[in-house]
């Protein structure tokens, strides 16, 4: 099976940012038009682009749903669209899904409540979201630890769609994903995990795709930095598929 690439797109104020390892302090503004890469993105052959909506992940407002919406109806028939940041209930789930969203991504709410994610499946599809910081799950925009360590977490969501895992450490830093982790947590579920967090390179993307249960990889950075195009990433997993 072909490692699923998921091109990100953060959204902070409606622009396209990058932070360092989720600090707000600490961003990169790559882009005043996200719908435009988000159909960038799609024209170079993706088949899903994930958005995070940054400013709802620290304050649950949800001030970027209509740039969201946007995306969602310009891709439509071509990508489809995995958002989180901020998915703290039913409500906010359904009106995702309702613009078009394909996949909503719950983390804090998620921890707080495993039960959320049950209900929410009825509805849309879900990943949940497991954002650690040496194994301790961290919530409410990476901010505060949640005294929960990933490997139990992994445990409490048999309907979630897939999980997405990021390393905060790694995150927006380019020095590799934390590959042993990711396997070892993929190992440990039957849920599908996305790997977060850390990707720099083709090389990183072909370790990932040697690992069994991780079924895709999301990447910003390097592609904002111009490490590898979304094209050149299909074109090594295809090859690596065949």
């Amino acid at each position: 099976m072909t490692l699923e690439l998921y091109p990100a797109i953060d959204l902070l104020d409606g622009q396209v940012v990058r932070l360092r390892q989720g600090d707000y302090e600490q961003q990169t503004t790559y882009g005043t038009d996200p719908v435009a890469v988000a159909q960038s993105f799609a024209a170079a052959g993706a088949r899903w682009v994930h958005v995070v909506d940054l400013d709802a992940a620290r304050s649950g407002s949800p001030r970027n749903r209509p740039v969201v919406a946007a995306i969602a109806a310009a891709l439509r028939g071509r990508a489809a669209v995995q958002t989180g940041g901020g998915v703290r209930s039913l409500p906010d789930a359904q009106a995702l899904a309702e613009v078009g969203v394909a996949r909503v991504v719950m983390g804090s709410a998620a921890v707080a409540d495993p039960s959320l994610v049950a209900a929410v499946s009825a509805v849309v599809a879900v990943a949940v979201g497991l954002d650690h910081r040496n194994g301790e799950v961290a919530v409410h925009g990476w901010t505060e630890g949640s005294g929960v360590q990933l490997r139990d977490a992994l445990g409490w969501f048999p309907t979630a769609a897939a999980f997405v895992i990021t390393d905060i450490a790694r995150d927006g830093m380019l020095t590799g994903p934390d590959v042993d982790g990711l396997a070892a947590a993929a190992a440990a579920t039957a849920v599908p995990v996305i790997a977060s967090g850390g990707i720099a390179s083709l090389a990183d993307l072909r370790a990932l795709a040697g690992v069994p249960g991780v079924a895709g990889a999301i990447t910003g950075k390097a592609l904002y930095e111009g490490r590898f195009t979304v094209a050149e990433a299909l074109e090594a997993l295809e090859v690596l598929a065949k």
